[in-house]
């Protein structure tokens, strides 16, 4: 299993290390940094910045993508690691190399499941982490010196033997430790999911192929109030005049496709021709990936319990 160690921002750990988050967005200041090595699941582990150069935590990868600071902040809010937007933006205005950028692009790289732990148990020095790197190294659990610094990840994240009030934020559950190693199946949060809808439909909305991002929404088919799950295929990128009718059920997409408009919007309001003249239409713009397309018991459901025939 192949897992990262990247160097953290000491104030960035601190902050949310006392959040309490179930997601955080370890972000880079000059845009899309891509994890190509990196699987979703993947550990992905915090090591600090001088004086302490330990490994004090960490979180399991989920997506790396980019998007202009206002949506960063507006997604993940102090997930950021920063307690306003003014003082994220900046955190990123002091690194970037013209900060004068109105709405400036960074590399935001989503984490779930984050765990911080008590300075106590940070490993000190880890293994082949060279003084000279600034980002951060790939480690591989074949190789048997990173299996070994991966045996000592793996010992705290072992709730049995490390049961302290304070120990971790959202404790992950610790894979067998003497067995192979495996990818947790990332328990995705608010933020990750609009960034995994957002990329899905390759930043275009579903109903009407609209690129502008700030108007782009990840809505929910079956709504996370009523158990639906943050999940892709739960999932549909709208724009922002369309989410809001979509969640009322005035409209909804059938599990072909097709765009469905509701007749109480012209019965109540006698207005709705932006909306009818898309019902009976093909969605504009779907997930290349299948796997990441609406799924059909979704859709269903918002066809039969949201939608107003």
């Amino acid at each position: 299993m192949k897992y990262w160690v990247g160097v953290t921002d000491n104030g960035w750990f601190e902050f949310l290390s006392q959040a309490g988050v179930d997601e955080v967005n370890f972000w880079q200041p000059r845009g899309k940094v891509m994890f190509t090595g990196l699987q979703p699941g993947s550990p992905f582990l915090f090591k600090l910045k001088r004086p302490f150069n330990h490994i004090a935590g960490g979180g399991y990868f989920v997506k790396s993508t980019s998007l202009p600071l206002s949506i960063a902040w507006e997604t993940f809010g102090q997930k950021n690691g920063a307690k306003s937007k003014q003082v994220f933006e900046s955190m990123i205005r002091k690194l970037i190399s013209d900060p004068t950028v109105r709405d400036p692009e960074i590399g935001c790289t989503v984490l779930t499941q984050p765990f911080f732990w008590p300075k106590d148990i940070w490993i000190p020095d880890p293994i082949g982490f060279a003084s000279s790197i600034v980002r951060g190294r790939y480690y591989e659990t074949t190789n048997p010196d990173e299996a070994q610094l991966w045996n000592l990840i793996q010992e705290r994240l072992d709730s049995r033997k490390f049961r302290e009030p304070g120990l971790v934020v959202n404790e992950p559950e610790a894979p067998d430790r003497y067995g192979t190693p495996l990818l947790v199946k990332p328990r995705l949060g608010q933020g990750a999911f609009r960034v995994l809808v957002t990329d899905a439909y390759r930043r275009r909305c579903a109903l009407t192929g609209e690129s502008t991002l700030p108007v782009l929404e990840a809505a929910h088919i079956l709504p996370y109030a009523e158990s639906g799950p943050h999940d892709v295929m739960n999932g549909v990128l709208l724009r922002s005049d369309f989410h809001k009718p979509f969640d009322l059920g005035m409209i909804t997409v059938t599990p072909d496709y097709h765009v469905q408009v509701s007749p109480r919007i012209r019965e109540d309001w006698f207005n709705g021709k932006a909306y009818y003249r898309l019902h009976g239409q093909l969605l504009a713009n779907l997930p290349e990936s299948p796997s990441e397309r609406p799924a059909p018991a979704f859709l269903r459901w918002h066809n039969e319990n949201r939608f107003q025939n």
